[in-house]
């Protein structure tokens, strides 16, 4: 074989190989991984009370993606809540997330490169139970008893603003740093004298194991607790296509969650986590459906969470100032309500 094509048939085979390295690489997989900072009842796999967790446990995504098998998901659910999922993101571990406005503000603050798209479990109510006959019946009788409250999470701020709207510090109470599960047994034998906190503490009340004595519903709305889902800087930069695709989704699982004719359905399928439907009822009675599961990234969201991060630092949640400015970003959520035809859907 002359030298010329010799080096011809070589050269080929060469770019041969290229390319079938460079398909075989781009038939790998993507795997998209979603965490929720909550976690069922007994560590099962679903979360409930938001749009998205009727997402996750309808299958939303993959029915979604099912022409596309080189996308696929895997959705992780964190005891730990918001803080553990920080760590989750900065040890690169997670691309998607649905969080709380205090945890998400502390990972800005601690430089986590991660963009807010969407609103997902906002407007929410926080309560304060105390254990089954006592005589307290206020905030204000806080003042130096044993409170349970779950730092860092985004009933943590909350409870501050509450407490200051009633004279009152953490350093006014013996502050016990519990998790859910942790608090419900102490609430039960009688160990704190009060717990902040959401759900659980519902269950509690029902099953007349503790009496809940003030809710932020109905209060001021900057009591409200606020969830948003956020995506890794990384990730949106990569796949900007598959952010929409998703977003587009959680949006449809949104509308739906939104109608008051499928509540009872919503319910039902929030209950998968273990929580019982009547303490979501209880969450969410005398509240609008279309008001806290709205999707939208309107000015009162983004004013919510830019007074949040002040009220962080200056409550000493966080040590440095926190600027919000970049951090949201509602054009997938925009692109969304347009090709699903959900204008004016939900009130800015």
């Amino acid at each position: 074989m002359a030298p010329s094509l010799l080096r011809a048939v070589v050269a080929s085979i060469l770019a041969l190989s290229a390319f079938l390295g460079a398909a075989a690489a781009s038939a790998e997989p993507l795997v998209v991984r979603i965490g929720f900072a909550s976690v069922g009842v007994d560590n099962r796999q679903f979360a409930g009370g938001s749009s998205v967790a009727i997402a996750h446990a309808e299958g939303y995504l993959e029915k979604a993606f099912q022409d596309t098998p080189e996308v696929r998901f895997e959705w992780y659910f964190f005891k730990g809540a918001g803080p553990a999922v920080n760590e989750a993101i900065a040890n690169g571990q997670l691309d998607f997330a649905v969080q709380g406005d205090l945890p998400s503000v502390i990972g800005r603050a601690s430089g986590l490169k991660t963009k807010i798209l969407m609103a997902s479990g906002a407007h929410a109510p926080t309560y304060l139970a105390v254990p089954e006959g006592s005589s307290l019946s206020s905030v204000k009788e806080l003042k130096g008893r044993k409170v349970a409250i779950f730092r860092g999470t985004n009933n943590h701020l909350a409870v501050v603003k509450v407490l200051a709207a009633n004279g009152l510090s953490e350093r006014d109470i013996q502050v016990l740093n519990m998790d859910n599960a942790t608090t419900n047994s102490a609430l039960a034998s009688k160990d704190v004298d009060g717990a902040f906190g959401n759900w659980p503490l519902i269950a509690l009340h029902l099953a007349n194991r503790a009496k809940i004595i003030y809710a932020t519903k109905g209060d001021d709305p900057a009591f409200e607790r606020h969830s948003t889902v956020l995506v890794t800087e990384a990730f949106e930069g990569a796949h900007p296509d598959i952010v929409q695709k998703i977003i587009t989704q959680f949006v449809r699982a949104a509308r739906w969650s939104s109608d008051n004719a499928n509540f009872d359905a919503a319910v039902a399928i929030w209950a998968r986590s273990g929580t019982p439907e009547a303490v979501f009822r209880y969450d969410f009675a005398g509240t609008e459906l279309r008001y806290r599961n709205s999707p939208i990234v309107d000015p009162f969201l983004v004013e919510q969470y830019r007074f949040q991060a002040r009220q962080a630092k200056e409550f000493g949640l966080v040590r440095r100032d926190v600027d919000v400015r970049g951090w949201f970003e509602p054009k997938y959520v925009d692109q969304a309500i347009t090709t699903l035809g959900l204008e004016g859907y939900w009130t800015r």
